[in-house]
C-alpha cells in the first residue's frame, strides 16, 4: 500500500473508523474514500455492489458494524446478528468482485469461547461455547472471519481478520443504555462528581478481568499490517487471524477505582450483583503481532486521562448548547 492508494474506510464515523481516519491522514494518506450510512447503507446488497463498481477502491477496511455493551446485545440480538451478517457479506463479496487488492476485516475478542484458556490464542476459535450475553454478535463476526478465509482459499483474495481487545478512546459511545463498560464507568463517575454523589454503582461483581487498548493503537496496528507483505503475515498467521491487544488485563473493580482517581473523588463503589458479569476473563495472546514487530504504545492511565478530558470537553459543549 502506498500513500496514493484508494482506501475505503467502511464505518469511518465510529470509534475505530474515526481513529483510522486520523492515523491515515497523519501519515499522509489522502486518497481516503468514505460514505455515511445515509449515503450508503451497507446492509443493502445492490447499493454496495454499485458503490464498489463505480469507485473501485484498492484497499478496504471493514470497521462498520452494529456494536454495543451487554445491555444492548441482550436486548437486540436479532439486529446484532442480522445487520452484521448483511454488512460483512455485502462488503466482502463486492470487494472481491470489484478487484480490491486487500481487505482488512475487524472483529472482536468476544468471538472466542467463554471459558477459554488464558491468554487467548487465535487457534482457540470455535473450541467451546460462546458467552451467551453477546452470542449473536460473536456468531456474526465468526461468520465474517470464515468468509474471509473461504474467499482467500478459493479465490486468492487477500484478506486479513484482526481481532482487537476491548477498545476505548475519543469518539466512544457514552450512552449508559448501549455503551461498553469503560465509557459507561467514565460517564457514571463524571455524573456522580457533578451531582456531588460519592456512591457509584457498578454492574456485576467487579471481578471479571478485562484488557483495554486505546483505539489509536488499533489504528496504528491496521496501518502497520496493511504495509506488510501478505506472505510475511501468513508466515505467522496462516489462518489469517491476528489478535491485537496490550497483553495485560485488570479486574473491573480496579478499572473503576482508576477511573475514579482520574475523574477526582472521593468515591465509594457499590456492586449490583443482580446484573450479569459476562465472560470471566478475556486476555488476548498477542505473540503473533509482536513477532511481526508491533506492540501497543498507549498506557492505560494515560489513555483514560486523555479519554476523560475529551469526554469532559464534549459534555461541557453539550451543556452550553
Amino acid at each position: 500500500m502506498n500513500r496514493e492508494s484508494k482506501i475505503f474506510v467502511a464505518g469511518h464515523r465510529g470509534l475505530v473508523g474515526s481513529a483510522l481516519m486520523r492515523e491515515f491522514q497523519a501519515e499522509g494518506y489522502e486518497n481516503l474514500l468514505t460514505r455515511s450510512r445515509a449515503e450508503l447503507d451497507l446492509t443493502r446488497q445492490e447499493a454496495v455492489e454499485q458503490f464498489f463498481h463505480e469507485q473501485r477502491p484498492e484497499v478496504v477496511i471493514l470497521a462498520a458494524a452494529r456494536v454495543g455493551g451487554i445491555l444492548a446485545n441482550n436486548t437486540f440480538p436479532a439486529e446484532f446478528i442480522s445487520e452484521n451478517l448483511s454488512i460483512q457479506t455485502n462488503v466482502i463479496d463486492a470487494a472481491y468482485r470489484a478487484g480490491v487488492g486487500r481487505l482488512l476485516f475487524l472483529g472482536s475478542s468476544c468471538i472466542y469461547p467463554r471459558q477459554c484458556p488464558q491468554p487467548i490464542k487465535e487457534e482457540y476459535l470455535l473450541t467451546g461455547p460462546l458467552e451467551p450475553t453477546n452470542e449473536a454478535y460473536a456468531i456474526a463476526k465468526i461468520a465474517g472471519i470464515k468468509m474471509c478465509q473461504a474467499y482467500r482459499k478459493q479465490y486468492g483474495f487477500e484478506t486479513l481478520s484482526v481481532m482487537p481487545t476491548n477498545l476505548y478512546g475519543p469518539g466512544d459511545n457514552f450512552d449508559l443504555n448501549s455503551s461498553h463498560v469503560l465509557p459507561a464507568l467514565i460517564r457514571k463517575f463524571h455524573e456522580a462528581k457533578l451531582q456531588g454523589r460519592i456512591r457509584v454503582e457498578i454492574w456485576g461483581t467487579g471481578k471479571p478481568r478485562r484488557e483495554f487498548m486505546h483505539v489509536s493503537d488499533l489504528a496504528r496496528a491496521c496501518l502497520f499490517l496493511l504495509n506488510l507483505p501478505q506472505s510475511d503475515i501468513e508466515a505467522v498467521a496462516s489462518d489469517g487471524i491476528l489478535n491485537v491487544g496490550v497483553g495485560e488485563d485488570l479486574e473491573i473493580r480496579e478499572l473503576a477505582r482508576l477511573i475514579g482517581e482520574i475523574v477526582g473523588g472521593p468515591f465509594e463503589l457499590s456492586f449490583d450483583t443482580t446484573k450479569p458479569d459476562g465472560t470471566p476473563r478475556k486476555l488476548l495472546d498477542v505473540s503473533r503481532m509482536r513477532s511481526l514487530g508491533w506492540s501497543a504504545q498507549v498506557g492505560l492511565r494515560d489513555g483514560l486521562k486523555a479519554t476523560y478530558e475529551d469526554f469532559s470537553r464534549h459534555a461541557r459543549a453539550e451543556a452550553l448548547a
